[in-house]
């Protein structure tokens, strides 16, 4: 044989090599590449269970239980960014003289406020700045008939906490019904006057309630 013929047939086997490895080397390429396709999409998928509530969402109460259970009212609590209404009952004595129900109303108002939401409420993500202890009592003589008076001045409460008694306070009937509600401290320090606006119960922190001074009775 020439050495011609020799060096054509070196060639010739030298290219089938060539292709046999290429193609035994596809499968493997495609292993590695499905391979990294697998893991460029992968993604935490857990995110734990499903809540068991909807957050602000509460089952309505069953309205004869809360009519036996005394007067049905309802206080303003956090929840998410915004105060949301919750009902509560409060027992009032039959008889008792409008000025006193007031102060006896506006008093349960605050200890349903300062109580610690139900395990059932905080689930839902109701929570509530008002702190217990605080005190109330009526106009002296000569505040507007419908004052009431904290045992803590109104500008030391957090902006969360006045704006839950002011909607508490003006949507009840610790006032006069017409959305504002007349608060001063234990001191001399002017009356003022608070709204519980749509602002406010959406934006509760955001600033203090608006506010306008009283100047008498």
């Amino acid at each position: 044989m020439s050495s011609e013929r020799r060096q054509r047939g070196r060639a010739v086997r030298g290219r089938a090599g060539l292709n046999v490895r290429g193609l035994l080397a596809l499968p493997l390429l495609g292993l590695l590449v499905a391979g990294c396709g697998i893991r460029s999409t992968e993604v935490p998928t857990d995110f734990g269970p499903a809540p068991s509530r909807v957050r602000c969402s509460l089952s309505e109460p069953d309205a004869a239980t809360q009519a036996s259970r005394g007067l049905a009212v309802q206080v303003f609590l956090l929840c998410g960014s915004s105060l949301v209404a919750v009902d509560r009952s409060l027992r009032v004595p039959d008889g008792t003289a409008d000025s006193a129900r007031r102060v006896l109303v506006a008093q349960g108002l605050l200890d349903q406020l300062a109580k610690t939401p139900s395990a059932a409420e905080r689930e839902a993500g109701y929570q509530t700045y008002v702190r217990g202890g605080m005190t109330v009592s009526g106009p002296r003589a000569k505040d507007p008939e419908d004052t009431l008076r904290l045992s803590t001045p109104p500008t030391e409460l957090s902006a969360y906490a006045l704006a839950q008694v002011v909607c508490t306070f003006s949507d009840s009937a610790a006032a006069e019904g017409d959305g504002s509600v007349i608060l001063g401290g234990p001191t001399t320090a002017p009356l003022r006057r608070y709204d519980c606006t749509d602002e406010l119960r959406s934006q509760p922190g955001s600033r203090q309630p608006t506010s306008s001074e009283v100047t008498g009775g």
